[in-house]
């Protein structure tokens, strides 16, 4: 069945075919999308204004959660767009739009002819009782099955043969934790494995691969109903080892992402420009990254993980286009595809609507909404020489001063981080996490409006502060941070901690899909610093496993102790480099 992310992926109306029924049984079917409308912002937020009332529509269940490339999520990046025309800012994006629009992968289709055989038997009904995972390699594959326990997974069994087809259990034990396929799968292919199949317990739903964003793996995985499987245990328990066959083809789906991109004119001659940015998507029905149990199918608001920076970002707007005229422009951004790895920002960096060499600083509004004692946390404070006179300042010419928290590092989980990794000076205005951070209980209701507008303020004299009336501002970027102009990185507690046992110094570009894992910045000092890994750089191979997306990595980096020497193979301009990175203890990556 086509799960709700594949489905909203083209767009308004219109037919989603994942591929045929194959004869097997009546798994991948096609599914028409109904004519749908956005929802009207005079009925959602009639009696509000201001921010609260850009936070009440964006983060309303009737934009289902502003997942990236679906309907809800082109809602709102019309909401953000009606608003700049509004205000007559001009439009930049693509043909004289307010959008910046690229294909996003959004998940998976099952082609025809899918198929699990056990023996000489009859195929088994493709989603029914069996069905590809969505990082499935698209092969087919005939091979003898062996039962491999979850912990061998990296080697197997002593007696498996090299290319057999491993059997593994989707948990430990009855009521213990789900199998991490893709991961065992991974270390199964290193291992020599042909392909898996792992057998599903009571009750167990088959994975849905329309929702699967990762790169395809080098082996088939497959998964099988508890009532499949009995009789793949049974042939399992027979003297001679079990043959079976299994065939998939699997497709990318992709959808359109848009950044929404407006200008407000400077009046000055030179061409220099402050960005100000914030992401308006979220998690939609849920799924990967979010933090409510048992909440899959459930709509994610997210009114304060965008909606608050949103708000913030067009009531600036309102506030900077109505006010003095500034000597440098300004441009709004309002990202998309934050949350699945920073695609908006990454994409605006790797095509500039305005010359990077240009841009003075970058500004990211990401989670405003709940300034709590007046504290409000800026990052990035060490890119620029400036930042901490600057805002001192400009803090102190609100009505109501905040108490700034500042924290230096540049890198960050949020669209500033893209920014800094191309030397550019950045800030990131952040009003801390809570309780309701990725779950469904992130609604309109508990924002902080008093709050937001004090963030307005605030970014306003900051803007005012890095594009003065008259001249240009005068930001002195701090070398380090291994690229041209970024400051060192200060080991404070804004950085997400990864929990590995080595770090490298890496920061990946998430929004690479597939063929390596691409390097968006490295950490000044750090072993990938040493070892002469650059920006840009794509891994494709890693100690002894091959990386073929983030994840590869990853997995790489969790087979490695402190102190060891590995190869990294990396493609930089065309060419296949080999370094030894000595990775450290770990702290941070």
């Amino acid at each position: 069945m086509i799960g709700r992310a594949a489905a909203a992926a083209v767009g308004w109306a219109g037919v989603v075919v994942s591929g045929a029924a194959a004869a097997t049984g009546p798994a991948f079917v096609a599914v028409q999308q109904e004519p749908w409308r956005c929802p009207d912002p005079a009925e959602l937020a009639a009696d509000l204004d201001g921010t609260l009332a850009h936070v009440r529509y964006l983060a309303d269940d009737l934009l289902e959660g502003r997942e990236v490339a679906t309907r809800g999520e082109r809602c709102a990046g019309d909401y953000v767009a009606s608003h700049f025309e509004q205000l007559g800012l001009e439009p930049v994006g693509d043909d004289g739009t307010y959008f910046q629009s690229w294909n996003v992968r959004t998940g998976t289709a099952v082609g025809e002819g899918a198929q699990f055989t056990l023996e000489a038997g009859s195929p088994m009904g493709a989603g029914v009782a069996w069905t590809p995972y969505g990082f499935s390699a698209s092969a087919t594959v005939q091979a003898a099955l062996v039962r491999v326990d979850p912990a061998s997974g990296r080697q197997g069994p002593p007696d498996t043969e090299p290319g057999a087809m491993w059997v593994v259990q989707g948990a430990a034990r009855p009521h213990g934790p789900p199998l991490d396929a893709h991961r065992f799968a991974s270390d199964a292919a290193v291992a020599g494995a042909s392909a898996v199949v792992v057998l599903l317990g009571d009750h167990a739903p088959l994975p849905d691969p329309s929702v699967e964003r990762r790169a395809a793996l080098s082996i088939p995985v497959v998964a099988l109903t508890a009532d499949a499987a009995k009789d793949v245990r049974a042939a399992l328990d027979a003297e001679t080892p079990p043959q079976a066959t299994v065939s998939v083809q699997l497709t990318p789906v992709h959808g359109e992402a848009r950044n929404v991109a407006a200008l407000l004119r400077g009046a000055g001659v030179a061409r220099r420009s402050v960005i100000v940015g914030a992401h308006y998507d979220h998690l939609g029905f849920g799924g990967p990254g979010s933090l409510s149990p048992d909440a899959a199918g459930v709509v994610h608001n997210g009114a304060d993980d965008n909606a608050s920076g949103v708000a913030v970002l067009l009531e600036l707007a309102r506030t900077l286009s109505t006010g003095p005229p500034l000597a440098q422009d300004v441009l709004f951004l309002a990202f998309t595809g934050e949350e699945r790895g920073l695609w908006g920002s990454a994409k605006y960096v790797e095509t500039p609507l305005l010359p990077l060499e240009q841009t003075v600083a970058m500004l990211n509004l990401d989670m405003v909404g709940r300034v709590r004692d007046d504290v409000l946390a800026v990052l990035g404070v060490a890119t620029a020489e400036e930042w901490p006179q600057l805002l001192e300042e400009a803090n102190a010419r609100t009505a109501r001063p905040l108490a700034l928290r500042l924290a230096g590092d540049g890198f960050g989980a949020s669209d500033h981080s893209s920014f800094y990794a191309r030397g550019i000076p950045v800030l990131h205005f952040f009003s801390n996490t809570h309780a309701e951070y990725h779950r469904v209980e992130d609604d309109w209701e508990r924002v902080n409006a008093d709050g937001m507008d004090r963030v307005v303020e605030l970014v306003a004299a900051v803007v005012r502060g890095a594009a003065p009336a008259t001249g240009l501002a005068a930001l002195t970027p701090v070398a380090g941070a291994g690229n041209p102009h970024g400051a060192a990185a200060p080991q404070d507690a804004s950085t997400a901690r990864s929990g590995f046992r080595v770090r490298v110094g890496t920061i990946p570009d998430y929004a690479h899909e597939s063929g390596g894992m691409r390097i968006t910045g490295v950490r000044d000092g750090s072993p990938a610093d040493k070892a002469g890994l650059q920006a840009g750089d794509v891994i494709v191979r890693f100690g002894g496993r091959e990386v073929e997306d983030v994840y590869g990595y990853m997995y790489a980096l969790q087979d490695l102790q402190p102190g060891d020497e590995v190869e990294a193979v990396v493609l930089r301009d065309g060419r296949q480099l080999v370094l030894a990175v000595t990775v450290e203890a770990g702290r941070q990556e």
